[in-house]
């Protein structure tokens, strides 16, 4: 069983939202058609979530690895309608979870950014270098 560390309360309310490890969520029932997602519960809230929330993999039918099977052939340069082929899954699935898993990484990305130390140098500079006043002068 997969240990609850790397979840964290859903709840904006909640005084442990955001807090990963810090032993208030367990698990108390599962869902699923082999009834193999957990749902989990804050005992500072008692707000009850799933742990795919804030996945692409929330509210989809997909087995984990049938999606990381289409994640991984639409990052290998397959189609839409060629991956939905390979995999048989339905091109509108395929093109669901395109858009949340980009959606998803966006938002990661962008969470990051907002964490990272700012540059001492100030921003990059984008003047176009001894080329761009070479072609102004032609």
């Amino acid at each position: 069983m997969d240990d609850l560390a790397r979840f964290c309360c859903q709840n904006p309310d909640c005084p442990a939202s955001g807090q990963r490890d810090a032993g208030n969520l367990s698990v108390c029932a599962r869902y699923g058609k082999h009834h193999h997602i957990r749902l989990l519960s804050c005992k500072a809230c008692k707000y009850r979530f799933s742990e795919r929330r804030g996945t692409p993999l929330f509210h989809t039918h997909l087995p984990e690895e049938k999606a990381r099977s289409v994640l991984h052939h639409l990052g290998e340069g397959c189609g839409v309608r060629q991956t939905g082929r390979l995999l048989d899954v339905h091109r509108n699935s395929v093109s669901r979870l395109a858009k949340l898993a980009g959606k998803h990484a966006r938002d990661a990305q962008d969470e990051l950014v907002a964490f990272s130390p700012c540059d001492p140098r100030g921003p990059g500079r984008r003047d176009g270098g001894v080329r761009r006043h070479e072609a102004e002068a032609l």
